[in-house]
């Protein structure tokens, strides 16, 4: 049996590569997109199995060109690929608002676009966004990261709707609190850490890992009637709200 081809956005470090890693040990045959070279170069070099391709999502045309050599189509697509800018909606600079949106929810469509009009005539296909629990509860000074972020559930669970009768799926995994990628230099200082730890019922944060194994699970025959829907993996720390909040 052939292996299964996966494509993972953002993929030279972060939660991105622990994707590529977790897919590159089961059935598949991993690329990574990012728009790093040099990231790309250490991840293969960590990684021999997996293939790497600098690119920028944002640019429409370039993704549509890459797609155009993928020879097989890939089987999933893991659209990872993410910034933040941080700062106050109404005082944020408008090129960091509108790069978060580029990043975040045009690279995600451009890439997702490429995928299904090749997965179509195939009748196969799987597509999941990693999302964040900043799109169900808005984080301050977070700038448009928790729009872009709810806007890339609805994203997926529009195409869910429309393709979904034509044997594709798509689903997104929403980390939470998670010490590695972007979020790393957050939990570089301790006071930081123990606070956000001791809010997660779980009392730990959680890892590139747990998202890795979510997104794994996702894609396996287990999850096969799963189709719209958002995973999320944040120890139940979006649950917790009466726990941190004490009673008079």
């Amino acid at each position: 049996m052939p292996r299964r081809t996966a494509l993972v956005t953002g993929g030279a470090a972060g939660i991105g590569l622990a994707i590529a890693s977790r897919l590159g040990r089961g059935d598949y045959r991993v690329l990574l997109l990012d728009r790093d070279p040099a990231g790309l170069a250490a991840a293969r070099s960590l990684h021999s199995g997996l293939v790497g391709h600098a690119i920028d999502v944002t640019d429409q045309a370039a993704v549509e060109a890459l797609f155009d050599r993928l020879d097989p189509v890939p089987d999933l697509v893991v659209a990872n690929a993410g910034i933040v800018r941080f700062g106050l909606l109404a005082e944020q600079p408008p090129a960091d608002f509108a790069a978060v949106v580029a990043v975040n929810l045009l690279g995600a469509q451009w890439v997702t676009r490429a995928a299904v009009s090749r997965m179509l005539p195939r009748g196969s296909g799987h597509v999941v966004a990693i999302t964040s629990i900043n799109a169900y509860s808005p984080g301050p000074g977070a700038g448009a990261y928790p729009a872009t972020k709810a806007a890339l559930l609805m994203l997926m669970r529009q195409y869910a709707l429309e393709y979904g009768g034509h044997g594709l799926r798509f689903n997104s995994v929403a980390p939470g609190f998670i010490d590695g990628g972007m979020s790393a230099p957050i939990y570089a200082d301790p006071r930081v850490r123990a606070v956000r730890e001791g809010g997660v019922p779980m009392r730990r944060l959680g890892t590139p890992e747990d998202i890795a194994e979510a997104v794994a699970w996702l894609d396996s025959p287990a999850a096969a009637y799963v189709n719209g829907e958002d995973l999320v993996v944040d120890g139940g720390v979006r649950h917790a709200v009466l726990a941190n909040l004490p009673r008079a």
